[in-house]
């Protein structure tokens, strides 16, 4: 019977030193893919700050069109003010003419 436990304890001890040593390697890959994680993170803000500095500036830009063109249709009214009342006075002196009003 003791030569039984010992034979059994012999196996036994290979396979728990073979899982550690294989437990040793999860840990050096887990710790690289940690390290590779980490990387992509940073990278991966340093991109979202990039986009959303260059949405920003994209934004300005389309905010400072859109008040100049306030200022271009204030402009455009007041010159179509200006024509319709223009026309509407040569109408009117057409038919002032026509009738011998003047």
């Amino acid at each position: 019977m003791a030569s039984e436990t010992v034979a059994a304890e012999g196996p036994m001890e290979a396979r728990i030193a073979r899982l550690e040593s294989d437990i040793g390697h999860l840990r050096s890959d887990v710790t690289e893919v940690k390290v590779d994680l980490r990387s992509l993170r940073d990278q991966l803000n340093s991109r979202i700050d990039r986009l959303a500095e260059q949405t920003n500036n994209r934004f300005d830009s389309v905010i400072e069109k859109i008040d100049s063109l306030g200022d271009s249709v204030a402009s455009t009214r007041t010159w179509t003010l200006t024509v319709q009342v223009t026309f509407a006075a040569m109408v009117f002196g057409t038919m002032a003419r026509g009738f011998g009003w003047i």
